[in-house]
């Protein structure tokens, strides 16, 4: 099995220009690529329900940050995980006619749970990402500012994947503080 990474870092939805006193809303977006991602297929999963290790965990945690070699950090940190739940159903909603048996995954992100049909539905689902970081303008000061956002992701060993992580930073942007 490969090495997993994170790809396509970006932070999104920020105007370029905000008063001192506004809420900046910013939209990080990721993917985890690689290794474990590839490893989370439906023949993986069959085995893993079969040894009793039906629950994945993945962690991940996006903060922003602000300046050069004295980084300072905007809003609080996201730090959260997504879990997939693995599960045997007779459910006809979910019949596999090509199948008689079928192990399925439920993605719960921000607790709110999702079942998809297709394997890469459900790595959609557990891993790409798509959040929401709030901070006030006011923390950064007027003046132009350079804004990124710095993510990294972890998850336990399993018998398809290893324990590991990986980390990633979008390109910075700049802001204006009026």
């Amino acid at each position: 099995m490969g090495g997993s990474r994170i790809d396509d870092v970006g932070l999104a939805g920020v105007k370029d220009a905000y008063a001192e006193g506004d809420t900046v809303t910013a939209r990080v977006r990721f993917a985890v690529r690689g290794g474990v991602r590839e490893a989370f297929n439906e023949g993986n999963w069959t085995a893993a329900y079969d040894k009793n290790d039906n629950l994945f965990k993945i962690k991940y945690g996006i903060r922003l940050v602000s300046g050069g070699l004295r980084k300072k950090e905007l809003g609080t940190p996201v730090d959260t995980y997504r879990k997939a739940s693995i599960f045997w159903t007779r459910n006809p909603k979910l019949v596999n006619p090509v199948k008689e048996r079928r192990i399925w995954v439920q993605v719960a992100k921000n607790f709110v749970p999702y079942i998809r049909l297709t394997e890469e539905e459900v790595r959609r689902e557990l891993f790409d990402f798509d959040e929401e970081v709030r901070f006030k303008a006011s923390e950064l000061g007027r003046g132009r500012h350079g804004v990124g956002a710095e993510v990294l992701v972890s998850w336990q060993r399993h018998d398809y994947v290893d324990a590991g992580g990986a980390r990633g930073r979008s390109r910075e942007i700049e802001l204006a503080v009026d």
